[in-house]
């Protein structure tokens, strides 16, 4: 009897739980929390791009209010690598585009 009540415990426990993640998905809370496009306007900090070189080394492209910055990952931390205006940035993406 034990055992048919300890079932009965966790089928209703997972059943509460796919019931709150089905309705707070269904009310878009979820998807606002992954998507990149929804706060891009009051985002302060943003990562652009990530190139990984290695499994411990990466180079990622952030956007800091109206700076790049060019950051290595490595085993050791992060170094700044560059820091530019992001107009100087966007120009010469778009002249690259352009050519």
């Amino acid at each position: 009897m034990d055992l048919l009540r300890q079932a009965a415990g966790v089928l209703i426990v997972f059943g509460l739980l796919a019931a709150f993640v089905w309705r707070r998905g269904r009310r878009g809370v979820l998807t606002l929390h992954f998507s990149r496009g929804a706060r891009r306007d009051r985002r302060l900090m943003e990562s652009v791009d990530r190139i990984a070189l290695s499994p411990a080394h990466a180079l990622h492209l952030v956007r800091l209010g109206d700076r790049s910055l060019l950051v290595a990952v490595h085993s050791g931390g992060c170094s700044l690598l560059d820091a530019r205006p992001w107009a100087e940035l966007e120009s010469t993406a778009a002249k690259g585009i352009a050519s």
